[in-house]
């Protein structure tokens, strides 16, 4: 007897139809699985076999051989146990035909017959719907995370038994309502209320935050840095559901998903330690899973002692950062993942972090100082929007009685900010002022004749790069809008000139 169930794959970021096929006829009892499956697929066999025993069903004495087209695809992981097993029900005389053309099985099938939960459901669940599928089966702890896609019936299934039981009408199996996010808070333990002083600095994450632009800060031991980055996400803009969907994604590949809040719906925070491998930062593995760079997709990626990262691991970001997504290439192909993120970098001027410090003395060398700064090259650091300088607070800061201003002051104006620029961007598939291509760079950033002026004496004097003159251009263009005006002027100008002046005074020689 022939049969064939629909299932899914998974390659990087792209979900991909797997048709299972399967033959049952007399000879000699075998169950053979053929279609470029990895060990880890060939291993269900035994899976299978022992969940239709614990569930009480006798495995076909027979010759079993099961594909998995298309045969020239590499598949990999356990994602195909519950097609196969649903395959060989089929055999059985178990379910009806036409149901089963409409539906797809994805799931890990354990030894108990339980269906455990998988890794990259969601884009998988949107294949299903896209290749016109109407319902699909998934694990229990994954049906959330299915059922935030809409136009598919995603039904969750607890173990084989249970599935058995649905397939012959004895005990249905209702699909779930659509997944709908609870109402989001930005605003947890740590609030911009809580950092004195500071003022410049603030401001520049402020103007960061609103045109999604990379940022880094130099600064002694104890001047808040730290602290400052790690008060970004409650001022950040809110994600749309476009950007929700692709975050979701990548984490649902790399396993970070919560069965019960599925849907990611706040831009992302990732600080990695700086002893992150190149791997670990870009993403690797046989089978390349997303790394730091990829998971802070539509969020911000915090990098802190960033001149204690390894050189091979700060280089690999130059890539990501232009292009805003990072391949991985491997025997069997090439992987793609998204890396649209905010970069913010913290550091000490030098190894003692006292270099340039208006009360405590540097005990490092000229030398010492050079090779410590050099670690940030100058193509790197030439990728950052804004550089500030986190200067020592004084003591009257750090005395005064009166709060400084909340997060959520701040939040109200940058997500103002961000909704001129959505409005401004649409339909062109720019997401924020940072993102903006250069060749649509002079029609959305038009400026007064004083500020061109302006523009053009900054960068004889300082001697810019032309990506220099681009994010010049970028960062005056949100303070424009954080100041509701619909032309760059001179003021826009001057204020994002004090934003790019610090390499000058640290990377000079």
């Amino acid at each position: 007897m022939y049969a064939r169930i629909n299932s899914l794959g998974l390659l990087g970021l792209n979900a991909f139809p797997v048709t299972c096929e399967i033959e049952c006829s007399e000879g000699m009892d075998s169950f053979d699985i053929v279609g470029l499956a990895d060990i880890s697929v060939k291993e269900s066999r035994e899976r299978i076999r022992s969940a239709f025993r614990s569930c009480g069903m006798n495995f076909p004495e027979a010759r079993v051989l099961v594909n998995l087209a298309p045969a020239d695809v590499k598949k990999t992981g356990a994602v195909h146990d519950l097609a196969i097993a649903v395959a060989v029900l089929r055999v059985m005389g178990i379910s009806d035909n036409e149901y089963m053309q409409r539906s797809a099985f994805i799931g890990e099938v354990a030894l108990s017959g339980e269906i455990r939960p998988i890794q990259g459901v969601l884009p998988m669940t949107i294949l299903a719907k896209e290749q016109g599928m109407q319902r699909i089966f998934v694990p229990l702890d994954n049906l959330r995370e299915a059922s935030v896609v809409e136009g598919i019936d995603c039904l969750g299934v607890g173990s084989l038994g249970e599935l058995v039981y649905h397939l012959t009408g004895r005990a249905e199996i209702v699909p779930a309502l659509p997944y709908r996010p609870e109402q989001v808070s930005y605003f947890g333990e740590l609030d911009f209320a809580d950092v004195r002083g500071q003022t410049l600095a603030k401001r520049a994450l402020e103007v960061a935050a609103a045109g999604g632009h990379n940022v880094l800060m130099v600064g002694s031991p104890g001047s808040g840095k730290s602290m400052l980055a790690k008060r970004m996400p409650s001022i950040l803009p809110a994600m749309t559901f476009e950007e929700s969907i692709e975050t979701t994604k990548i984490h649902s590949v790399a396993g970070h998903i919560d069965k019960n809040a599925p849907l990611i719906t706040v831009r992302p925070f990732r600080s990695p330690h700086h002893t992150v491998s190149t791997a670990g930062l870009a993403g690797g593995g046989s089978i390349p899973k997303p790394g730091e760079i990829s998971l802070a997709h539509n969020g911000l990626l915090f990098l802190d002692e960033m001149a204690e990262f390894s050189r091979a691991s700060l280089e690999i970001l130059r890539q990501p950062l232009e292009d805003q997504q990072v391949t991985i290439s491997r025997v069997f192909g090439s992987i793609t993942y998204p890396s649209s993120f905010m970069l913010i970098g913290a550091m000490n001027p030098c190894p003692c972090g006292y270099y340039g410090h208006p009360t405590r003395k540097c005990i490092c060398s000229h030398k010492q100082v050079v090779n410590y700064l050099n670690k940030i090259s100058g193509p790197l650091l030439d990728r950052f929007d804004i550089h500030i300088e986190a200067a020592p607070v004084e003591f009257a800061d750090l005395s005064a009685a009166q709060k400084e201003e909340p997060s959520a002051d701040i939040r109200a104006r940058v997500q103002k900010a961000r909704d001129i620029q959505t409005k401004r961007y649409e339909g062109t598939g720019i997401t924020c002022n940072a993102r903006i291509t250069p060749d649509k760079l002079h029609e959305f950033c038009p400026m007064t004749e004083s500020a061109r002026n302006k523009l053009g004496e900054v960068f004889d004097k300082l001697g810019l790069s032309g990506r220099a003159y681009d994010k010049l251009m970028k960062v005056s263009r949100t303070v424009a809008d954080m100041d509701n005006s619909d032309i760059i002027a001179e003021d826009h100008i001057l204020q994002s000139v004090q934003y790019r002046s610090l390499d000058r005074k640290y990377w000079s020689g």
